[in-house]
């Protein structure tokens, strides 16, 4: 492609108030609106001062500049260009909304916490976020990443497991075969907290919401790796409803179950470089699975103890240490986790399979910081805190819009800067007649399909009432 004009031209001037550049918030908007999140907000959070007034349509607006793709606080001036006036009200300029942000405290955190669970079971009832075949379970997936800041005016910064200076947050999302993954909780936490601090009450308030979310028979199932392997968390998860399939961290005890595997045991899976033998349909590959009994955390108390199933996955040590001649038998690299899936309902090849799938809350994670949590924007923890649940309430309504938009299609499971890209970044010009406005948009628009049918559902009148 080349441009087809003489640079004298051409010229630009800003001087269209009936433009906007991303008229995807339209619908979007109207879903959220169609969630409560407003009335939720107005409802629920009570944060003081002239500051805190109009609570619902304040954090409507940070939620909608987070759709349209701002990471701080300066950039929610996009919500305030050409027709945009026109078609939203209360377009608050920036400085209000970092205002509104900082009066926030702890309290206040919880309560929007409580706004984005209800809106989340809301916006699923209207757009099946989490589709399951009959018989299959809903995934949750537990894990923290450290978001990294710079200077030294952000609250709580500090340099955690990972050596980046930063803030802890703290993710459960849900998840199916047929579905992208969904938030379920979220917490932030200071950059030097142990990944498990705090655990247990983000796990529950996430298979509560998941409970109020999805009505399958199936319990869920919790993944988790070995920084969540304690008491605290596996236990809250068995109390409410759900299964366990954590890693465990190589202890004494671990070791001496895995040495009890018998040698005839271990079944080939496939893995990195695995190849198929067309005649047989084995898996000729070096990573091998077996299982064994195993009680966790015995040294606790006897109503405390978790009986289940050790899983290991073993791997040759092609690069063994600490040895001084070569050794005359193979050595493994041992990997296991402790789950409480029967086995009649999930082997041991399948077990390994599923718990492998835990990876997918990283897509999550990079998703996130591809956004809102690009930065953290204010020097005040519990304002940035609150900036992580908005972004949390964001990305679960990307998600339904793409749903709505593309059931069965790439939309429904895009990733957020590709949902922006179709569906919220459709540059139109306003025009107004008989008390009517009319979005122009760009002919030929590629996802022209996909943006009228999420247009069409969100403009729908509401569902008539039965009794």
């Amino acid at each position: 492609m080349q441009f087809k004009h003489a640079p004298a031209a051409v010229s630009a001037v800003f001087d269209d108030p009936n433009l906007v550049s991303a008229a995807g918030l339209v619908p979007m908007l109207r879903l959220a609106q169609r969630a409560g999140l407003a009335e939720l907000a107005q409802d629920r959070l009570s944060v003081p001062t002239d500051k805190g007034s109009n609570a619902g349509a304040k954090v409507s607006a940070l939620v909608a500049g987070m759709l349209a793709g701002a990471d701080s606080i300066d950039d929610m001036n996009l919500l305030r260009h050409g027709g945009m006036g026109r078609l939203f009200d209360r377009t608050y300029a920036p400085s209000t909304l970092g205002s509104f942000l900082r009066e926030f405290r702890f309290g206040h955190v919880r309560q929007l916490d409580a706004v984005a669970s209800r809106v989340l079971t809301t916006v699923a009832g209207q757009a099946s976020l989490l589709q399951a075949r009959a018989g299959e379970r809903v995934m949750v997936d537990l894990d923290d990443t450290i978001i990294e800041v710079h200077g030294y005016q952000k609250q709580g910064a500090g340099f955690g497991y990972s050596g980046v200076r930063g803030l802890n947050a703290l993710l459960a999302t849900a998840s199916t075969t047929s579905s992208a993954p969904v938030i379920l909780s979220q917490r932030l936490r200071q950059g030097k907290t142990g990944s498990p601090k705090g655990a247990a009450r983000i796990v529950g308030d996430a298979l509560a919401t998941l409970r109020r979310t999805h009505t399958g028979g199936e319990r869920p199932l919790l993944r988790a790796d070995s920084a969540f392997y304690g008491h605290a968390t596996v236990g809250t998860a068995i109390k409410a409803g759900a299964d366990v399939s954590v890693t465990v961290r190589m202890d004494p005890a671990v070791k001496a179950a895995i040495a009890t595997i018998e040698a005839d045991a271990w079944t080939k899976i496939e893995y990195t470089d695995a190849i198929r033998d067309e005649a047989t349909g084995q898996w000729i590959s070096r990573a091998e699975v077996a299982e064994i009994g195993f009680t966790a955390f015995r040294s606790r108390k006897k109503a405390e103890r978790v009986e289940g199933r050790l899983v290991v996955r073993r791997i040759p040590d092609l690069n063994p240490k600490n040895l001084e001649q070569p050794t005359l038998f193979d050595t493994y690299r041992h990997h296991a986790f402790f789950t409480t899936t029967p086995a009649d309902m999930m082997d041991t090849v399948e077990a390994d399979k599923t718990h492998r799938g835990h990876a997918i809350i990283e897509q999550v994670h990079a998703d996130l910081k591809n956004g809102p949590l690009a930065h953290l924007p204010s020097g005040v923890f519990t304002a940035n805190s609150a900036w992580l649940v908005l972004a949390v309430i964001a990305f679960n309504l990307t998600r339904a819009a793409g749903v709505v938009a593309d059931r069965a299609g790439r939309l429904a499971k895009a990733t957020t800067a590709t949902i922006r890209r179709t569906l919220i970044h459709v540059p139109a010009r306003l025009a107004r007649s008989a008390r009517r406005i009319t979005l122009h948009l760009p002919a030929a628009w590629p996802w022209e399909t996909a943006f009228a049918r999420l247009f069409t559902e969100t403009h729908a009148p509401p569902p008539i009432a039965t009794s």
